[in-house]
């Protein structure tokens, strides 16, 4: 069974005002002074940001359980110092991000300029193991055109400084301005996969193979996959469906290279046009079909997805469990349609954020 892991970004707020804090800082030295969570936060590029990740699981109820703690535990430091925690991919208020001090964040800053101060947005990684660099770079040259429907499920930042975007995520627009960022075209093998990466860092426009900001990128820390595509999810539940969904992606892309089936060669035209469609139309109207490229209504495309990893679903004991998961979103709606419909019976995007921020804990 592959281990799965999750890194998650949230946002730090007030919790009268909703506005984003600065305060990462002093989060994260009561976290250090806690034992049990000495590993589990770490520091952002920006101040209003906090990050944690949970352990490898190959139970996927154990693993939504510790993004549920370790979220209540993000707003048990948080509230010591008087701010809260918000699973919120965008700020829906305006907020003039404050960047951490530290050398390579101030490169960062230096290089990119304007795309660096704005770019507060808050994802969520999904780290699946593999068991070489070969099977790897088969797996991510298989997964790439199912990608953006994680998106759509994902999709969690309809707002941006202070007004509806007309996206789903919005955050996936804004994580695109960085040079290497987006889907990639197929490599074929390691070799062709790290040489990429070697002449990305050669190029002197990125800093280091951090820096190769894929939609899935073999982690150059841990003997994973990283799929890297969504927005942070306002509910656990919908964190844990999409780590189930990038499993059962990993291992059924896995499947397919040890059988012999050659990877869709979409191009990486279309599978940014796939990004796009996913990120604007959210699960509320059309997908594009990973096997056609064509519209489809998401539900279909969902369906299309629950097809084609069923097998490995099965295998893992989460086949009934992920569709129970996913039609109680289609019913409910992502992230963005729980947040539009908050400022609609609401009025006030500070109340968004404040029942954002009860969301976030469950």
């Amino acid at each position: 069974m592959r281990t799965v892991g999750v890194e998650e970004e949230l946002l730090l707020v007030d919790p009268e005002t909703g506005e984003p804090k600065a305060l990462s800082a002093a989060v994260l030295a009561r976290a250090e002074a806690d034992d049990a969570d000495q590993d589990v936060f770490e520091k952002e590029l920006y101040g209003q940001m906090l990050e944690f990740a949970t352990h490898p699981q190959t139970d996927m109820a154990e693993l939504g359980a510790e993004i549920a703690r370790c979220r209540k535990e993000a707003a048990r430091h948080a509230g010591e110092i008087g701010c809260a925690v918000a699973a919120l991919a965008t700020s829906p208020l305006p907020v003039s991000p404050t960047i951490s001090i530290n050398p390579r964040y101030q490169w960062l800053a230096d290089q990119y300029g304007i795309a660096t101060r704005e770019q507060l947005v808050c994802g969520m990684h999904v780290h699946v193991s593999v068991e070489s660099d070969e099977e790897g770079v088969a797996v991510l040259d298989r997964i790439r055109p199912w990608l953006p429907v994680l998106v759509a499920i994902s999709a969690n930042s309809p707002f941006w400084q202070g007004r509806d975007s007309s996206y789903d995520s919005y955050r996936s627009r804004v994580w695109d301005r960085w040079p290497s960022a987006g889907p990639t075209e197929l490599f074929g093998s390691p070799e062709r996969y790290h040489r990429l990466v070697a002449d990305m860092v050669c190029t002197g426009v990125i800093l280091d193979e951090k820096m190769a900001y894929f939609d899935a990128r073999l982690s150059e820390r841990y003997p994973t996959v990283e799929v890297r595509v969504s927005d942070v999810c306002l509910h656990a539940e919908t964190a844990q469906l999409i780590a189930t969904l990038a499993r059962a992606l990993v291992e059924t892309a896995a499947r397919d290279w040890r059988a012999g089936r050659e990877p869709a060669d979409h191009s990486v035209t279309l599978l940014r046009l796939a990004g796009w469609q996913a990120a604007r139309a959210g699960l509320a109207r059309e997908l594009l079909h990973p096997d056609t490229m064509r519209r489809l209504p998401a539900e279909s495309v969902l369906e299309a997805l629950l097809d084609h990893v069923g097998d490995a679903l099965t295998d893992s004991g989460d086949l009934a469990g992920t569709r129970e998961a996913v039609a109680g979103l289609l019913r409910r709606g992502n992230g963005a349609t729980v947040q539009r419909e908050l400022l609609e019976r609401t009025g006030s995007l500070r109340e968004v954020v404040t029942e954002c921020v009860r969301h976030t804990q469950g």
